[in-house]
């Protein structure tokens, strides 16, 4: 594509926001794409269709924004990180207030029990859901998205070096609650 030239999605983008009809459209194409991305990070389906519904405010709120650069889709993935980003310093602020930590001793099973039944998809949404929500998001973000530690950092608000920080940490609890034989080291 020639600098300068916009994206064709930016034009698909501006008629949708002016006529209902191409906004119903643009809307029923993007829709399961952002909401995939979201329910992928979260595992949790009411959480991913309430983010879903704040990215699909935020970008109609911020549509002149919308440079053109790049699909309409992947500027949705960037709001929709944003707003992950958002959740998870809420989650942070929440538990900091209730100040309440949650310690859990796991003994693990030995081969044969009900552990090693658990499908490994339930297994990793699990030790995901015990990380603190700090961890969480870190983890999320380095590890599934593949951002850098500076950009994570960004969105979370840290420095890159206590992002680090909460990666290796976030890594450690996540191997203890979801690798059998391996202790928590939080």
């Amino acid at each position: 594509m020639e600098v300068g030239v916009a994206h064709p999605a930016t034009n698909e983008l501006r008629e949708a926001m002016t006529d209902d009809v191409a906004f119903r459209s643009w809307y029923d194409r993007v829709l399961p794409r952002v909401y995939a991305y979201l329910v992928a990070r979260t595992r949790d389906g009411e959480l991913a269709e309430e983010l879903t519904q704040q990215v699909f405010i935020a970008a109609i709120d911020r549509r002149t924004s919308f440079d053109g650069r790049s699909d309409s889709v992947t500027w949705l993935c960037s709001i929709a990180r944003h707003k992950l980003a958002d959740h998870f310093r809420r989650l942070e602020r929440e538990e900091r207030r209730v100040a309440r930590v949650v310690v859990r001793e796991i003994e693990l099973a030995s081969p044969g029990d009900a552990w090693t039944a658990v499908e490994s998809r339930e297994a990793i949404a699990s030790a995901l859901a015990s990380l603190p929500a700090s961890q969480r998001a870190a983890l999320i973000f380095v590890d599934l998205d593949e951002l850098p530690v500076r950009e994570a950092a960004r969105l979370l608000r840290r420095s890159p070096q206590a992002t680090q920080s909460l990666v290796t940490r976030a890594r450690a609890s996540f191997r203890a609650m979801y690798e059998p034989g391996v202790r928590d080291v939080r």
